[in-house]
């Protein structure tokens, strides 16, 4: 599966931000997805996930409440809207598929990654 994530950009805190990630190669609908973000100095975490249908999806509690996750498998994306973005939310925003458990957190659980794109959160 080959990821392309787009979107990223510059704004102000508490603006909102839409990121999308274009999957190609193989069928879509069999993988999880997830967002992860990496923050300069700090190790990649665990933003988002979402299962093969869309069905369900998991948050990390920093971001919960301010930024949803979704799937189009018709179109092979899948997107993160983010809303009330803090300075704290500035990172390199990366989205992943895993063949296994949808629900995984750990990068080291996802098979396939995309380049990032920033996303920078003025005070």
């Amino acid at each position: 599966v080959q990821l392309q994530a787009s979107g990223g950009g510059l704004v102000q805190a508490g603006d909102s931000l839409r990121l999308s990630c274009a999957a190609s190669g193989r069928t879509f609908s069999n993988y999880g997805m997830g967002w992860f973000r990496q923050a300069p100095g700090k190790e990649r975490e665990f933003v988002a996930a979402i299962s093969w249908s869309g069905g369900s999806t998991l948050y990390a509690s920093s971001v919960k409440g301010r930024f949803t996750i979704s799937r189009d498998n018709a179109k092979n994306t899948v997107n993160l809207e983010m809303n009330s973005l803090k300075p704290e939310d500035t990172a390199v925003y990366y989205c992943a598929a895993v063949g296994g458990g949808w629900d995984a957190t750990k990068e080291q659980d996802y098979d396939y990654w995309g380049r990032g794109t920033q996303v920078t959160v003025s005070s």
